[in-house]
């Protein structure tokens, strides 16, 4: 079975976001391997908040991300400058993986200052939900929501139409 990360920087607190999470988790069972690995910001104070501090925090978040992923699996960063795609895009990615390597992928969603350049350059792929900017609990909510749309339209489900 494949197995799916979602590595994410910071606390999932809204609780309309934690149920819509929670319930695409549990229909994506059977269909994956699915967790999701919450790692902790790093604490900006914003009044020192310069470009050598966001970038040393950007960093240390980094190391903590590639640390997290699985041995051999596939990165998938979600990035302002990634590719767009659509949601058969996502389902063709998903597949593509599943049958051409080891088929584990780990979708990364970093802090509210991004990703690190070392997690960008180690994805396998780079991708954007849209060219709105979404708070990154939504964005966790989106991407969970899409990547169970992707199982569906795979698995020819009735849920894409």
């Amino acid at each position: 079975m494949q197995r799916i990360d979602l590595i994410c920087v910071g606390k999932l607190n809204a609780a309309f976001c934690a149920e819509g999470v929670a319930e695409y988790q549990k229909r994506l069972k059977g269909l994956c391997e699915f967790r999701i690995i919450e790692l902790p910001e790093v604490t900006v104070s914003e009044k020192n908040a310069g470009l050598a501090v966001i970038e040393k925090a950007l960093e240390k978040e980094g190391k903590a991300i590639l640390a997290s992923v699985r041995k051999g699996a596939a990165i998938a960063a979600l990035c302002v400058e990634g590719k767009l795609v659509s949601s058969e895009d996502l389902a063709e990615l998903i597949a593509r993986q599943a049958v051409g390597g080891a088929g584990d992928m780990a979708f990364v969603i970093g802090s509210s200052h991004g990703l690190s350049p070392e997690v960008k350059q180690a994805a396998a792929y780079r991708i954007s939900l849209g060219r709105i900017t979404l708070p990154h609990q939504l964005a966790r909510l989106v991407l969970t929501e899409q990547i169970y749309r992707a199982f569906s339209i795979n698995n020819h489900g009735k849920y894409h139409k």
